[in-house]
């Protein structure tokens, strides 16, 4: 999505895909400790078959390394139930830039002796040092789960719809992600999927996950009487064998792919105040008018995660140039980030300045000079040149 892991002068590329071992895993604890290459989806299969699972899942789960998930922090779909991994990796291994290798690869979740140094790593994007191997504490896994699909009249509702679920469903909630009608439109007439509900303005899809399978369903058949007697919905469905969750959840996870059919996509992955998470939406739309195709919002509402996504026949500099900076810009006034999970790379480097102020840029270039003095680490990537 940025870049950060694409060659674009004169890098030597390093692959750990050989570093590929589950090295232990701790089935009291859920501490599993691995290597740097382990695939994400190779290492739920073991984890799930002991009874866990991994706190962080994502489209690229089938190719994406650890090393690289904890490099770039990567968020995904289960960030609103497990958060982030700055509070699920428990440690890390890691070789600096002037081949020391660093083994803070502890399975403990309390230290608290001096600077927690794993942090300067998780997010890093690689400029600081090349992990190596994880520690991570997996959640046990849930014994029922259960997807709902909702439509909803209007944004307004959306939120409230949150607030509700926040409330009613408490600890089992894992999920709460939300799309717009041009989504589910794109995705129709892209990928044949039929909608489950009455056609709306706004869809939800809402996860949850629990040790009880009765538990669970009296909560979520409490909060969807409610929000369907409130007129918070429009519609709504529930999935709870494995076949039809994935169908459900193949509506929301499908859409970059009904988007890449649809021509050419400016993408944009940030964070912001959820009560102005959609407005940016409809000032992007009335901004470009018929300049583009498709104006889209969508993405994991229970973080604050907004995808703007905006579909043209072709590549345009001037579309481009009425997005930028506006949409940084706009995202700024309202102190958001202009880059909620997929990092910063070579292509948005020069964008930090809208999400972190000039004393925290220097700290960042001075960390950066003690660890990585000659700059071989991903050069060219997250700092700006004028840094």
């Amino acid at each position: 999505m940025v870049g950060g892991s694409v060659p674009v002068f004169d890098e030597i590329i390093l692959s750990t895909s050989l570093m590929d071992q589950v090295l232990s895993f701790q089935d009291v604890s859920g501490a599993l400790v691995c290597q740097a290459g382990c695939v994400l989806e190779r290492l739920s299969q073991f984890v799930e078959e002991r009874g866990f699972v991994m706190p962080l899942d994502l489209g690229a789960k089938g190719s994406c390394h650890i090393g690289g998930n904890v490099a770039t922090h990567a968020g995904g779909l289960r960030f609103l139930r497990y958060g982030s991994l700055r509070g699920t990796v428990l440690g890390l291994e890691v070789v600096l830039a002037d081949g020391t290798v660093l083994n803070c690869l502890t399975s403990l979740r309390k230290d608290n002796t001096g600077y927690d140094l794993k942090q300067l790593f998780i997010g890093s994007e690689g400029t600081l040092g090349v992990i190596t191997a994880v520690s991570l504490l997996c959640p046990p896994k849930p014994q029922a789960v259960n997807v709902a699909f909702l439509g909803c009249p209007g944004f307004a509702e959306v939120l409230q719809t949150f607030r509700t679920c926040r409330e009613m469903l408490g600890e089992i909630l894992s999920a709460f992600e939300f799309m717009d009608a041009e989504c589910m439109q794109l995705v129709g007439r892209h990928l044949h999927l039929a909608c489950p509900v009455r056609e709306s303005p706004f869809y939800v899809l809402v996860e949850t996950s629990g040790s009880s399978a009765g538990h669970d369903a009296e909560k979520l058949t409490a909060f969807l009487e409610h929000t369907l007697g409130s007129g918070l919905l429009t519609d709504g469905t529930v999935a709870t064998d494995e076949r039809r969750i994935k169908m459900l959840w193949a509506l929301r996870e499908r859409i970059t792919e009904a988007l890449s059919r649809d021509g050419y996509v400016y993408k944009y992955d940030l964070s912001l105040p959820l009560e102005r998470l959609y407005d940016l939406v409809s000032a992007v739309r009335a901004r470009l008018g018929p300049g583009a195709r498709h104006v889209v919002g969508y993405g994991h509402l229970g973080d604050g995660n907004l995808h703007l996504n905006v579909t043209a026949d072709a590549f345009s500099t001037a579309v481009l140039d009425t997005l930028e900076p506006f949409v940084y810009e706009w995202t700024a006034g309202q102190r958001g980030s202009v880059s909620a999970e997929h990092g910063l790379g070579f292509k948005k480097k020069d964008m930090l300045g809208y999400s972190k102020p000039p004393e925290a840029q220097l700290l960042m270039r001075q960390l950066k000079v003690l660890l990585d003095p000659k700059g071989i680490l991903n050069p060219y990537k997250v700092l700006p040149a004028h840094a």
